[in-house]
């Protein structure tokens, strides 16, 4: 039993469903029409799921892969019913999402290697990057560690202002200098404090860079090296938030910060407001990097840590009573 069962953070699965309802019953939908009249797996079949995948926001490149992985299969086995299809493609995804899956997933009451353990938020303005710092260092605080967030967005108005509410409800410590302050000099002073005070946990803030701004873009890789300098390392992850509503130009966002820092990990927001969850999918295996965090809501328990198979069951299975 996990932490966050134990604290009553029960219902995940359910969560998840609901979550992705808008994403299920699209995908799902065009799957049934495509099949309606099907007895087996032909080229025109697999040309209607190669449409479907593409435009529930899996991506080309993504898409490209599971057709070939299914037209393998159908060529091995050589008779491959319509029926059957939905289960080789919830294998083939849940392979695609295994082969960039973490070490192990992201366990808040487990024993740091490093610490302060220094994480390194990076996203564009607007995707919930704040909200998901708010909820990983309230996470990370019912675990018993103890957690310093940096307000390094200093650049938006209201930006330290919302981290510091999210670091009083979450009841943590927050190093800012305020609106204006060099981002760089915050990210130093947050590291070097939390490595004083025996901090375990570190979330640095970032400015929403425009990703198609290079001159930002570079500070961000001023604010990494900064960090090193205190702590050896550090930053020890660089989770990119990304807004799951955006699809593709979310994959876009993605590779631009992966030039300038070395992205550790993702977390894709708002997945319960869109119908583009496909998105987790294609950006998992597109840029190599493990998905670590969905969020599906807004309660502090619906940022959830991301797991292949239940999110493939939820993409796929309706809801226990649901018609």
């Amino acid at each position: 039993m996990g932490l966050f069962d134990k604290l009553g953070f029960g219902k995940k699965e359910e969560k998840l469903q609901e979550g992705l309802e808008k994403t299920r019953t699209g995908f799902l939908d065009k799957i049934g029409k495509a099949l309606a009249g099907k007895d087996r797996v032909d080229d025109e079949v697999l040309d209607d799921l190669e449409e479907i995948l593409v435009t529930s926001d899996v991506g080309v490149k993504t898409t490209l892969e599971v057709i070939r992985r299914i037209e393998e299969r159908v060529a091995r086995d050589k008779f491959v019913s319509s029926n059957e299809l939905q289960n080789i493609l919830k294998e083939e995804i849940t392979g695609l999402l295994k082969e960039n899956e973490p070490d192990r997933p992201a366990e808040f009451d487990a024993e740091l290697q490093q610490k302060p353990h220094v994480i390194m938020v990076v996203g564009v303005n607007g995707v919930g990057k704040t909200t998901t710092i708010g909820k990983l260092s309230h996470m990370y605080r019912l675990a018993g560690k103890n957690v310093m967030l940096g307000a390094g967005d200093t650049f938006r108005a209201g930006a330290v202002e919302q981290l510091r509410i999210w670091s009083d409800r979450a009841g943590v410590t927050l190093i800012q200098q305020g609106q204006g302050a060099d981002p760089a000099a915050v990210a130093y002073d947050t590291v070097a404090s939390a490595k004083s005070r025996g901090a375990d946990v570190v979330l640095v803030d970032t400015a929403g860079r425009l990703h198609n701004r290079k001159a930002l873009m570079d500070e961000l890789g001023k604010i990494k090296r900064v960090m090193g300098k205190v702590v050896e390392g550090a930053p020890h992850e660089v989770l990119l938030v990304l807004d799951a509503s955006t699809g593709q130009n979310a994959l876009q966002q993605a590779k631009a910060f992966s030039e300038v820092v070395h992205v550790t990990g993702l977390a894709l927001t708002k997945l319960d407001g869109t119908a583009k969850g496909g998105i987790v999918i294609g950006i998992s295996h597109e840029m190599s990097v493990p998905v670590k965090y969905v969020g599906v809501g807004e309660k502090i328990e619906d940022l959830q840590v991301f797991e292949r198979a239940p999110f493939v069951q939820a993409l796929f299975e309706k809801k226990i009573g649901t018609p």
